[in-house]
């Protein structure tokens, strides 16, 4: 197995840094262009494995004679969930599959919504859980009730496709809705389109008439895609550990798509400011007094990507920290709060799950491991989340490195940009 060894060179981390574009968007974007009978163009595709998959398996299907047709999505959660969708709207019989991991990843819920309004999806191994044998066919809509703490990624999959339903699509949701930003970056993409899908009910529903996407377009757009706010998780965590930083990060935008953009907030507890351009695009950043407090708490249900960052950070200051809102982490690339849990315990934190979908960190007295060495348990976030822990403990090793290619492919050549010794 490949493995880098991370070191602080001791010094003031400082440099600009380009961060990659969203590959939430990306995403988005590609499967609306392929909903949509009008072209237009992406600017600034992220250049994430996800994405490359993703635009790779679009393009196989409009290949004519294409006689293939299994599309192996990889380990690519959003890929499998938004193609699930996608090909149900599309005729021809379709198999997709993925890693054995994603094998174990549920889709249910999402399978059974489609089949509700019209779709024919079946398991081919075990019930629940991909590989799917998906038959096209034109999908009536009409209405669906889903629990409010499914994964965003299942109701963004069914928002995309719902302007083509010949009944449009109603989603009613029951109890609390969870990762509510990827909803409304879904919706904020669509309008961009001319599609509008609206909440309705104080909010505890969306409807989507049957509509085509650009309605009256005269001319081919272009469509940006931002910075992801999600890698500069990585930057933040790093900010706050370091004793004196000055970055500077394009292109981030203040008001943002993207939920996770609220860690500019978030890391004023952990001493980091941030100062935006007067525009609102590009941030700076530097060490500010952290914020007197015995305990640090927040509810990530809105917000899942940028936990293991915040984490690494409460646990290596040794910040008492309530994560609320983590549910959706047990079923990522891997089960991130028990790799958190052993990760962390390696530097002496002791994190719990003290109730369904909490975790906490009270206690930091352990031994620390010498050598430090981390798993990274084929998630790119654990690797990419992990690696800062080497201004505190002046090195660490970070096993199958290759892993960051999933969102943030140039994460480690920007790691010696600022500094970091990587060999």
């Amino acid at each position: 197995m490949k493995r880098y060894i991370v070191s602080n060179p001791g010094k003031t981390l400082k440099g600009s840094i380009t961060l990659p574009a969203s590959k939430s968007e990306s995403n988005r974007l590609l499967i609306m262009q392929a909903l949509s009978e009008e072209p237009f163009y992406i600017e600034n595709l992220a250049d994430a494995e996800d994405t490359v998959t993703l635009k790779a398996l679009l393009e196989k299907v409009s290949r004519p004679h294409e006689e293939d047709y299994v599309f192996d999505t990889g380990a690519a959660g959003t890929t499998m969930r938004f193609l699930t969708a996608y090909f149900s709207t599309l005729a021809g019989t379709r198999v997709l599959t993925g890693t054995e991991r994603m094998k174990k990843r549920p889709i249910s819920i999402l399978v059974d919504a489609l089949r509700g309004i019209g779709a024919k999806i079946d398991y081919i191994e075990e019930e629940g859980f991909p590989p799917l044998k998906i038959e096209g066919a034109a999908l009536r809509g009409g209405e669906i009730e889903l629990e409010g703490n499914v994964s965003s990624q299942f109701i963004s999959a069914l928002l995309m496709i719902a302007p083509l339903l010949h009944n449009g699509l109603v989603m009613r949701f029951k109890g609390e809705i969870t990762s509510r930003p990827y909803i409304n970056m879904t919706i904020r993409i669509m309008e961009k389109l001319g599609v509008y899908a609206m909440w309705q009910d104080d909010d505890t529903s969306i409807s989507v008439s049957q509509q085509p996407y650009l309605p009256s377009a005269e001319d081919i757009i272009t469509i940006s895609v931002e910075p992801d706010w999600s890698a500069a998780s990585y930057w933040y965590t790093i900010a706050a550990l370091a004793d004196e930083v000055d970055f500077r990060i394009e292109g981030l935008q203040r008001e943002s798509l993207q939920g996770d953009s609220i860690l500019a907030h978030l890391f004023t507890f952990f001493g980091v400011n941030s100062t935006f351009d007067e525009n609102g695009i590009g941030v700076h950043l530097a060490k500010a007094p952290r914020v007197p407090s015995e305990l640090f708490g927040f509810d990530f249900s809105d917000t899942p990507d940028i936990v293991q960052s915040v984490a690494v950070v409460s646990a290596a200051l040794k910040v008492p920290s309530l994560f609320k809102g983590v549910h959706t982490l047990k079923i990522k690339e891997t089960d991130r709060v028990t790799a958190l849990i052993k990760e962390l315990s390696k530097i002496g934190a002791t994190l719990t799950e003290p109730g369904p979908g909490l975790m906490e960190a009270v206690t930091f007295g352990g031994a620390v491991q010498s050598p430090l060495v981390f798993d990274t348990y084929e998630d790119h976030r654990m690797a990419m989340s992990l690696a800062p822990l080497a201004i505190k403990f002046g090195e660490v090793t970070i096993n199958d490195p290759g892993v960051v290619k999933k969102s943030y492919p140039g994460f480690w050549d920007d790691l010696k940009k600022v500094g970091f010794i990587i060999r």
